[in-house]
């Protein structure tokens, strides 16, 4: 297999749980650079929270929000949510009080409510917000198992839902999804995907995993994104990503 492009997610699968890059991983990924291999990220996180990491990866792609905004050298394409789409939902969900609501526009997040470890900017009428800004998310808590009944029942025809670490549900356009995200990447790069690899944990990951040329899971990964997997690494506090790829390139 001729490798064009390594891509890979970034929270509990190349980030450690400390949230860090090790000085090894780093290093890894710039020989794969360096031998003229693609580097790209894939991640639910904005862009605010990811871009971070280029000062440690020179990433050359990054899909953020889960494929909502794709960016590639000067270049930015978004796949938000339609404006009467998220009047409508965040209408829908405002009849339920108690439900912790974050509407993600990319440059910042806007939440009903206090949301513990996550920085967000509290607005009492996320409605009247959408109405104004365009958003590429919405984010609900899911503090037990009726809450994403709820959320599904808001949703309109054009978006669709998906829980990300067992409790947090993500509201996006349907043209945003992580696998459109990397697709995009790789035409904007040149790279075919029968010769791409995905390094991935959770459900969002499996797509990724199941139509690249290799899909690799990390150990810490879910049971399903395991068995869709080609092969399982180590787990992100292993370095699993780094490992699989020096092992590759010393073949």
């Amino acid at each position: 297999m001729k490798i064009e492009a390594i891509i890979t997610d970034l929270d509990r699968t190349l980030l450690r749980t400390d949230k860090t890059i090790s000085p090894y991983t780093a290093e890894v990924l710039r020989e794969c650079r360096r031998r003229g291999i693609k580097v790209m990220a894939a991640t639910a996180r904005p862009l605010r929270t990811a871009e971070p990491y280029c000062g440690i990866v020179p990433f050359d792609a990054m899909a953020v929000s889960n494929g909502a905004r794709v960016i590639c050298g000067g270049s930015q394409t978004e796949y938000g949510i339609c404006r009467d789409s998220a009047v409508s939902i965040l209408r829908n969900l405002s009849r339920y009080p108690g439900l912790r609501i974050t509407a993600e526009t990319g440059d910042c997040a806007y939440s009903n409510l206090p949301i513990e470890a996550y920085e967000t900017v509290i607005c009492e009428d996320l409605t009247e917000l959408a109405g104004c800004e365009k958003l590429l998310k919405i984010l609900v808590t899911m503090e037990e198992e009726e809450t994403l009944r709820l959320v599904r029942g808001a949703l309109t025809s054009d978006v669709y839902c998906t829980v990300s670490n067992g409790f947090l549900i993500q509201v996006m356009s349907r043209s945003a999804s992580k696998w459109n995200g990397i697709r995009e990447m790789l035409r904007l790069r040149g790279c075919a995907a029968e010769n791409s690899v995905y390094f991935g944990d959770d459900y969002d990951d499996i797509e990724p995993i199941l139509m690249c040329g290799l899909g690799v899971a990390v150990e810490n990964a879910i049971d399903e994104v395991k068995a869709a997997a080609d092969s399982v690494t180590g787990s992100n506090d292993e370095d699993g990503v780094a490992a699989f790829l020096e092992r590759m390139l010393n073949q």
